[in-house]
């Protein structure tokens, strides 16, 4: 299995537009508190694996009943993944390629997902940095997800440093994108 990076696609941006409305159509009797393109996909000029990732995020109280609309919208749940406090969706369509996540917004893994995302747009030397370790790390053959995620690990890690999360919060986010990193 190899792991496809292509250069940043201005359509990704209106992509997530799209997919935003449906799910906000969606959702519509519940409070939603945002629904945020996270990933590479969401950094303009950022080389990415071309899979929108998007971030639903509700109160804790809402999970159930916006796990019944995302399924009645035509949405799979998956359950967390092995991700505790985050419920990944398989899409209906690959119009676009996408991740669907619903979450609360005090999860870490949020925070991860926005702190990366925000760093990135503001800092393109840490962006460009970023994009040549992912490009570098899509050329050799064979290479897993699992791979593939741990081996940036190092450059999320500088761009992480960039942010407001704390020593606690980056320490765990390294745990999560590394877990090598714990031994």
């Amino acid at each position: 299995m190899t792991v496809e990076v292509v250069p940043a696609d201005p359509e990704w941006g209106r992509q997530f537009e799209r997919v935003a409305d449906d799910l906000g159509g969606a959702l519509r009797s519940l409070p939603v508190h945002a629904i945020e393109h996270v990933g590479s996909t969401s950094v303009p000029g950022l080389a990415a694996k071309p899979i929108l990732d998007i971030d639903v995020l509700v109160m804790s109280e809402d999970i159930p009943a916006a796990i019944n609309a995302l399924e009645a919208a035509g949405y799979t749940h998956q359950g967390d993944l092995g991700v505790p406090g985050r419920e990944a969706f398989l899409a209906p369509d690959d119009s676009p390629r996408r991740h669907v996540y619903l979450s609360t917004p005090d999860n870490l893994h949020i925070k991860n997902h926005l702190a990366v995302r925000d760093v990135l747009r503001s800092r393109t030397d840490l962006r460009d940095e970023y994009a040549a370790v992912k490009l570098a790390l899509a050329t050799e053959p064979h290479i897993d997800s699992d791979t593939y995620g741990a081996r940036k690990s190092e450059v999320l890690q500088k761009v992480l440093a960039e942010s407001s999360l704390s020593e606690h919060e980056l320490r765990a986010v390294l745990l999560l994108n590394d877990p090598r990193a714990g031994r």
